[in-house]
């Protein structure tokens, strides 16, 4: 048998919920016309004696959120298993140390989950911009509308100045999409060069002046034992009065006591999707302040986005299964430095 004939035996490996949102059944007549897919349900147990009968057969698993990690023992049960192909994000709950020693090939749908999240951050940037939430609450408790002459000329997106931190995978789609609007667009991050921030289009910076220059700061570095509380007290200070921080990656990032206190003291606003912890305490102060917006951690794929997840898996399986290899492979060097 050839690679371009290779069949390979599949399973789904992940939460029920998960499968449910994310495999429609016609995403998984799909998955099923290019391999051999172990019948429902899914695999989100690997160690009991069904899941064993299964990982023995599988050339190949299809994972999503809450897949349990495919460890050492896992993995003696699956001696056929060479490639995952995740329809989510981050693989660290799942790959472990064992996959990579096996060679195990890895693809994950970090890419597809990107844009939804570059989308949220657009389109924040562009409402804060125009203080859209803070004028439309005006509006509702005055039903009036402001004079000409007294809109401020801070307020709007002409020239504005977005700084963006980490050129990560969803950096970099924020910032393409950006493109098209009369901003200027600075870039930290330590591992561009100034070649790089050219062939992005953007202003290559270190951290203070990201967070000085700026009049909005989206978060985009992922949560890693060096960025934990990166956006520190002394950047936070440092904004300019009335800039906005907008943090779609994760809350622990953030000095969260920081952004309360400069929020609170109505010197910066913030939209934040994610927080520490999610959820936030019920008597938090920033439910109650006027100048945060606080949304349920939903920048990333939701609803009908979760389809282009499945597309993903669909299309890397197939690839995979031709001899073509990944699109979107996951590289073990580059762990270190992704989420």
């Amino acid at each position: 048998m050839t690679d371009s004939m290779f069949r390979p035996r599949a399973a789904l490996a992940m939460s029920q919920d998960a499968a449910t949102v994310v495999f429609a059944p016609d995403s998984l007549a799909r998955l099923a016309a290019i391999c051999d897919l172990a019948p429902l349900p899914v695999l989100d147990d690997l160690t009991t004696p069904g899941a064993h009968e299964i990982l023995a057969e599988v050339d190949l698993l299809v994972t999503s959120w809450r897949c349990p990690p495919l460890d050492a023992d896992v993995l003696a049960s699956a001696p056929r298993l060479r490639a995952v192909v995740h329809a989510a994000g981050s693989v660290r709950g799942h790959i472990t140390e064992a996959c990579w020693e096996r060679g195990i090939e890895v693809s994950s749908a970090a890419a597809a989950n990107a844009l939804p999240v570059a989308e949220y951050t657009l389109a924040m940037i562009l409402l804060t911009g125009k203080q859209v939430l803070e004028r439309a609450r005006v509006l509702r408790a005055t039903r009036t509308r402001d004079h000409m002459v007294r809109i401020p000329r801070t307020i709007g997106n002409h020239r504005r100045t977005v700084g963006i931190l980490s050129a990560s995978l969803i950096g970099r789609r924020v910032i393409e999409l950006v493109r098209p609007y009369d901003v200027e667009v600075l870039l930290h991050d330590p591992f561009i060069t100034d070649a790089d921030a050219a062939e992005l289009g953007v202003v290559r910076v270190g951290l203070k002046d990201l967070f000085t220059r700026s009049d909005t700061v989206s978060v985009h570095t992922p949560l890693l034992p060096t960025t934990r509380g990166l956006v520190s007290r002394a950047l936070i200070e440092s904004m300019r009065s009335g800039a906005v921080l907008i943090n779609t990656a994760r809350g622990a990032v953030v000095d969260q006591d920081a952004l309360t206190d400069a929020a609170l003291a109505g010197r910066i606003r913030a939209v934040l999707d994610v927080t520490d912890p999610e959820v936030l305490p019920p008597e938090h102060p920033l439910w109650d302040c006027d100048n945060v917006l606080i949304t349920p951690h939903l920048a990333g794929s939701q609803g009908n986005e979760w389809g282009r997840l499945a597309e993903h898996a669909v299309a890397e399986t197939a690839r995979w299964a031709s001899g073509a290899g990944f699109l979107h492979p996951v590289r073990r060097e580059r762990l270190a430095y992704s989420a």
